[in-house]
C-alpha cells in the first residue's frame, strides 16, 4: 500500500522532471502525451490505492517517508495520510486532470510555449496531490503554496497581454492574504496541541479553549476564502479566465479552488468545537453563493459566466461545511468536478470553433455546427441547473436538504441561488447554441467547426460522469455510499438531524421547481437577441457589485498615495536626507581638520612650542 500511495504524487512529479530534462528537444505533441501519461498513471495508482484502502479495517494508512523538521517540541514528518477523504480527493483530481491534459494536447496545438504549458500542468497536479495527501499542516502548506505559484504561472501564461499579467498577480496576491489565515491557524493549533500532525491534533482537541477554537476556525475560514474564492477574496477567480481554457477547467474543477473546502473538511474535528465559527462559515458560503450567482446573470464573456458559477457552487460547499454536512460538501465537490470540467472544456470547444471568440453576443445557433459539443454541453447545463437525474440534482439537493435542517434563512438563500443558477446557465446555453447566428464576422463568413477527437473524447467521458455521478450518494443508499465512506474521516456534528423521507421528497420537488423556474425565465427572456435585450442585464452586476472599485477606493488608491508620499517625501527628504546629512557633516568636519594639516614644518613647530608653553604654565600654576 505504501508504495502505491507514494506513486500517486510522484508520477506527476516524474512527468514534470522528464519534460524539464528534455528541454525543447522534443516535438510539440510529445510533451502533451508525456504529461497526460504521468497524470493518467497517477489515476490508475489512485484506483489501486482506493481498493487497497477498502480492504483495510482502519480505513487509514500513514506512509512515513522521513523526518523533515525536528526542533524543540516541533516534530514534523514528510508523510502521507491515505484515508477516505484524501483518496476521494485524489480520485477526482487525477481523473479530471488526466482528461484536461488530454484535451489540452488539441487545444494548445500551435502555441509557442506548448512544452512549458504541460510542465506547469504536471507541477500543478503534483502540488495539489501533496496538499490533499499530507498528514500534517506544514506539508499541506507546501502543496498549498505550490498550487498558488503554479496558478500564477498558468493564469499569466499569455504574459505579453497586460490583462493576463495583471490577472496572474491578482490571483497570487489575493491568495497570499488567505495564506495569512492558514499560518495563523497553524500557530494557534501548535500553541494548543504542540503538534501539526492531523491525527495528533484530533487526539488533543480537549486542549483547545473556546476562544482558541473559534479563532482557529475563523483563521481556517480566511485561508479558505483566499484559495476557494469566497467573500471577501473571491474576485480574483473571474480574472483568472485570462489563462488558457484548460487552465480554467483545471483550477475550477479539479485543483485549486477545491483546496479551501478540503482544508475545512479535513479540520472538521476542530470546526466542531466552535458553533459560532461554523455559523460564520455557513453565512460566508451562503452569501457568496448568492452574490456570485447574481453577478453571473449579467456577464457577457462565456468563461466569466462559468467562473462566477464556480464561485457560487463553491459557496454551496462552504455552506454545507458550515451546516456540518461534510459528506454533502464532498459529494457536491466531486459532482461539480464532473460537470464544471465538462462546461469549461465545452466552452473551450466553442471558443476554438470561433477562432478564440468568447463574447456571448457573437455566438448563437451553434447547435448544428458542433454535433458533439452541443449534446455534451447540454448535459453539463442540465446537471448544474439541478434537473434530475443528472449529478447536480442529487449533490446540490443533498446540500440544501442538510442546510434546511440547519437554518431556514440560509436554505431560502440557497434556494434563491438555485433559481439564479438555472437562469444564468440557461441564458448561456441559449445565447451559445440557440437563436440567431451572430458569429459571421468572427468566422469571416465560414461555418464554425467541431473540435478534433482529442478534445471531444474528454467531453463525452465527462458527460457520462455528469449523468451517472449521482449514483455515488443517492438518498436511499446507506451502505457503500460516499457519505458512509467519508464518515471515517470527518467528525460527527452534535445535534445535526436528518430530514424525514417525506421531507426529503418534498425538498427535492422544491429543488426541481426552482430549476424549472430559472430555465423557463431564461428561455422566455432570451428567445430573441435582435436588438440585444440590455434591459435584462445590470451594469452593477456586470461590474461585480463594484467590488473591485470598492477595493480600489479603500485599498488601492490610498496605498498608491502612501507609496507616492514615500517616494516623494519619505525617501528623498527623510531617508536620503539623513544619509546626506551624515555625509555633509563628515565632509565639513574633514574640511575643518584639513586646515590644521597645512604641511609647513614651521607651523607644526610653533604649535608644539605653544603646547609646551601651555603645559609649563599649567604645571607651574599647580605648584603654587
Amino acid at each position: 500500500m505504501s508504495h502505491v500511495a507514494l506513486l500517486i504524487p510522484l508520477l506527476p512529479l516524474l512527468g514534470f522532471l522528464v519534460m524539464l530534462g528534455f528541454g525543447s528537444s522534443l516535438k510539440e505533441p510529445s510533451y502533451g502525451w508525456i504529461a497526460t501519461a504521468a497524470v493518467g498513471s497517477s489515476f490508475v495508482a489512485t484506483v489501486v490505492a482506493f481498493f487497497l484502502l477498502l480492504s483495510d479495517a482502519n480505513r487509514s494508512i500513514t506512509v512515513n517517508l522521513f523526518t523533515w523538521v525536528s526542533t524543540g517540541s516541533l516534530n514534523v514528518h514528510a508523510a502521507l495520510l491515505v484515508d477516505p477523504l484524501s483518496i476521494t480527493m485524489c480520485l477526482f483530481v487525477t481523473g479530471i486532470s488526466a482528461l484536461i491534459h488530454l484535451y489540452s494536447i488539441g487545444y494548445m496545438h500551435g502555441e509557442r510555449d506548448f512544452n512549458k504549458f504541460f510542465i506547469y500542468l504536471n507541477l500543478f497536479v503534483f502540488s495539489m496531490l501533496v496538499l490533499v495527501l499530507s498528514n500534517n499542516l506544514l506539508l499541506t502548506f507546501v502543496g498549498w503554496e505550490g498550487v498558488g505559484v503554479c496558478s500564477y504561472w498558468l493564469v499569466s501564461y499569455y504574459f505579453e497581454k497586460d490583462s493576463a499579467a495583471s490577472a496572474g498577480k491578482k490571483a497570487f496576491i489575493y491568495n497570499r492574504v488567505g495564506d495569512v489565515g492558514l499560518l495563523l491557524a497553524m500557530f494557534l493549533i501548535f500553541h494548543a496541541t504542540h503538534s501539526l500532525t492531523y491525527t495528533v491534533i484530533f487526539q488533543h482537541l480537549h486542549d483547545f479553549t473556546p476562544t482558541t477554537a473559534t479563532l482557529t476556525v475563523l483563521a481556517l475560514l480566511l485561508a479558505a476564502t483566499g484559495k476557494s474564492a469566497q467573500i471577501p477574496l473571491f474576485n480574483w477567480l473571474p480574472d483568472a479566465m485570462e489563462g488558457p481554457t484548460p487552465v480554467s477547467a483545471l483550477i475550477h474543477a479539479a485543483t485549486m479552488v477545491t483546496a479551501g473546502v478540503y482544508l475545512l473538511v479535513r479540520m472538521s474535528p476542530v470546526l466542531a468545537l466552535s458553533s459560532s465559527g461554523r455559523w460564520t462559515i455557513g453565512i460566508v458560503g451562503g452569501v457568496t453563493a448568492f452574490v456570485a450567482a447574481t453577478i453571473a446573470t449579467s456577464q457577457k464573456d462565456i468563461k466569466k459566466v462559468l467562473a462566477f458559477s464556480t464561485v457560487s457552487q463553491i459557496g454551496y460547499m462552504v455552506l454545507a461545511v458550515g451546516a456540518g454536512a461534510y459528506s454533502a460538501a464532498i459529494f457536491l465537490m466531486v459532482c461539480h468536478a464532473f460537470f464544471k470540467a465538462l462546461l469549461f472544456l465545452g466552452s473551450g470547444s466553442v471558443i476554438h470553433s470561433l477562432n478564440g471568440e468568447q463574447d456571448l453576443r457573437k455566438m448563437g445557433a451553434l447547435k448544428k455546427y458542433l454535433p458533439l459539443t452541443f449534446p455534451t454541453f447540454m448535459i453539463g447545463w442540465l446537471a448544474i441547473s439541478g434537473i434530475p437525474p443528472f449529478a447536480g440534482f442529487w449533490s446540490k439537493g443533498d446540500v440544501l436538504t442538510n442546510v434546511y435542517e440547519y437554518s431556514k434563512p440560509l436554505w431560502i438563500l440557497g434556494l434563491i441561488t438555485a433559481v439564479l443558477t438555472a437562469y444564468y446557465m440557461s441564458r448561456l446555453f441559449v445565447l451559445t447554441f440557440r437563436g440567431q447566428e451572430r458569429f459571421r464576422d468572427v468566422t469571416h463568413g465560414h461555418d464554425p467547426h467541431e473540435s478534433p477527437w482529442i478534445m471531444t473524447t474528454p467531453l463525452v467521458i465527462l458527460a457520462v460522469a455528469s449523468v451517472l455521478g449521482g449514483v455515488l450518494d443517492l438518498p436511499w443508499v446507506h451502505h457503500d455510499s460516499i457519505a458512509e465512506f467519508i464518515s471515517h474521516s470527518v467528525a460527527p456534528v452534535q445535534g445535526l438531524t436528518s430530514a424525514s423521507a417525506t421531507a426529503q421528497f418534498g425538498l427535492a420537488a422544491v429543488d426541481v421547481v426552482a430549476a424549472i423556474i430559472g430555465i423557463l425565465t431564461a428561455f422566455t427572456l432570451w428567445k430573441t437577441t435582435s436588438p440585444w435585450p440590455t434591459k435584462y442585464e445590470s451594469t452593477f452586476l456586470e461590474h461585480v457589485w463594484r467590488w473591485d472599485d470598492f477595493y480600489d477606493t479603500t485599498i488601492g488608491r490610498p496605498a498608491q498615495e502612501i507609496a507616492a508620499f514615500g517616494a516623494d517625501v519619505v525617501e528623498p527628504k527623510i531617508l536620503d536626507g539623513a544619509v546626506t546629512g551624515v555625509a555633509v557633516a563628515t565632509r565639513r568636519s574633514g574640511e575643518g581638520l584639513r586646515k590644521v594639516q597645512s604641511g609647513f614644518v614651521r607651523q607644526y613647530a610653533l604649535v608644539l612650542v605653544a603646547g609646551m608653553a601651555v603645559l609649563v604654565v599649567f604645571l607651574t600654576s599647580r605648584s603654587w
